[in-house]
């Protein structure tokens, strides 16, 4: 595995690129207490400044959560490319109609009546801390790679994959 940290916009790149092939993540809240409380959710989307946008119920517990304590964890697994993502920041959460006009999504009204519904929010995740784990050469050159290294004398794993820090 190599390190390869990336900075600002090579980050939010990586950031976004990852976050969007993966879609689905467990948000992590309470994080002062352990286990800490996750459930899967949906990223709306990352943006140029490497915020992730996501929509909710304003009564969840989530909700409930991140009004008390803002620190949030993610975790986003794109197990087909083998491509991970751990992101650590800090959550706000908007029930503006600007912000829910803005991010709402056709795919949103699966769980409120529309963007009108007073339970509908949206959670934007400012970064702090991100960690990524990557191919560096596809799926398939990876798995070759594991593969030679179960047969051979050759641990070495060099070609096997990256990972790093993303300074947002």
């Amino acid at each position: 595995m190599t390190i390869q940290n990336k900075t600002h916009l090579e980050a939010i790149k990586t950031l976004k690129e990852l976050s969007e092939k993966a879609r689905i993540c467990l948000f992590g809240t309470k994080l002062a207490e352990l286990p800490i409380d996750v459930r899967p959710m949906s990223l709306k989307e990352c943006d140029e400044s490497g915020n992730l946008w996501f929509i909710s119920g304003a009564d969840s517990h989530k909700n409930i959560d991140i009004s008390e304590d803002s620190r949030v964890q993610l975790f986003f697994m794109n197990n087909s490319e083998f491509q991970y993502l751990s992101v650590f920041g800090r959550a706000t959460i908007y029930q503006d109609r600007r912000t829910i006009e803005e991010k709402w999504t056709i795919m949103a009204n699966a769980w409120f009546t529309g963007k009108d519904d007073p339970n509908a929010s949206i959670i934007r995740v400012k970064p702090d801390d991100v960690r990524y784990w990557d191919t560096k050469a596809g799926k398939l050159v990876t798995l070759f790679t594991i593969a030679k290294a179960i047969i051979s004398d050759d641990k070495s794993g060099d070609n096997a994959g990256v990972e790093g820090k993303l300074e947002i």
